[in-house]
């Protein structure tokens, strides 16, 4: 008769032979190329990180990672498709502001995000530059607001429209320093206006900002991240003026709730790695941007936090775009 310790040993390679058959006839992913849906057009810095982001991938995983743009409705199109994707070869490259801050001010998503998709990888992210042109009196964030006290309605910030960031933050502002101070949304980018003196200041990307500021024809007031940026650092942040007050813009990859948690955390694994490969942080730093390589928990810790802040700032200012 077999002893106890003989059965358990039969036991154990019984179940090890079974793993090993599972592992070998499991199906390997990919095994055919994936599909990118970004949310914005060609030629814009969602489109140019989910580049680099699916060129790496597809070198590391062996199948090609296939942008597709998608954009319209300040990402909502691109997130829709995805949300209704059951292939598993389909992901979602977008900015955060799709899960942060749409939810608030569309007020009839036909998904939902929070149960639709699951959260990735995030990629990279930056600050935003409060910038006046030449011609504005104040050269700081603190001058503006002595100013914006002194002859409230006066002063004039324009931005990308109703319920962006570069609008949301600069009510934030207002709020939390009681001050008067006229939005002008535009379609598209207010520069133009701005060099030209027709509005006073705009909440603009670093990545666009920058070149802007190196040349002179602007000046920077007041930079939206945690930390001052190392290319700036005599212009102060929000924080330092009013305490509390900061916001990156960044971007992330989502999947369909659909798609199997292993190649949901195959994907994180990848993506994390790129973030953590020299070439990649090189080529973010030199788009102004940071490299972001965060878990999947903290990706979902940042959109609530995120979504916390700018949805208290839609309700109370009763912001909606449709």
């Amino acid at each position: 008769m077999a002893t106890r310790r003989e059965l358990l040993a039969a036991s154990v390679a019984l179940l090890a032979g079974a793993s090993a058959s599972a592992q070998q006839t499991a199906p390997a992913w990919p095994t055919k190329p994936v599909r990118v849906i970004v949310g914005f057009a060609a030629g814009t810095p969602p489109d140019v990180f989910a580049r680099i982001y699916g060129e790496y991938a597809a070198r590391k995983l062996g199948q090609a990672f296939v942008i597709d743009n998608k954009p319209g409705s300040a990402g909502n199109l691109a997130t829709d498709a995805v949300a209704k994707s059951t292939d598993g070869y389909t992901v979602l490259y977008n900015v955060s502001t799709a899960f942060t801050i749409n939810p608030s001010i569309y007020g009839k998503l036909v998904f939902d995000p929070a149960k639709d998709l699951v959260p990735v990888a995030t990629t990279m992210r930056q600050g935003l530059v409060l910038i006046a042109g030449p011609q504005f009196q104040a050269d700081s964030l603190k001058a503006l607001l002595e100013q914006a006290r002194a002859k409230p309605g006066t002063i004039s910030h324009a931005s990308y429209g109703a319920g962006s960031p570069s609008h949301l933050i600069m009510e934030w502002l207002k709020d939390e320093t009681k001050t008067s101070m006229i939005h002008v949304p535009y379609r598209t980018s207010p520069i133009t206006e701005l060099l030209g003196g027709q509005v006073d200041t705009v909440l603009e990307p670093m990545a666009s900002a920058y070149p802007l500021i190196a040349a002179g024809k602007v000046k920077a007031l007041a930079y939206s991240g945690e930390q001052r940026h190392p290319a700036m650092p005599n212009v102060p942040t929000f924080a330092e003026v009013v305490p509390g007050l900061s916001m990156m813009s960044w971007h992330g990859i989502w999947a369909p709730s659909t798609m199997p948690p292993a190649v949901v955390a195959q994907l994180h694994a990848t993506f994390l790695a790129a973030s953590q490969d020299p070439d990649i942080q090189r080529r973010i730093k030199e788009l102004n941007s940071e490299p972001l390589g965060a878990s999947r928990e903290e990706m979902a810790a940042m959109v609530k936090r995120d979504s916390d802040i700018y949805g208290r700032i839609v309700k109370a200012k009763n912001i909606r775009v449709d």
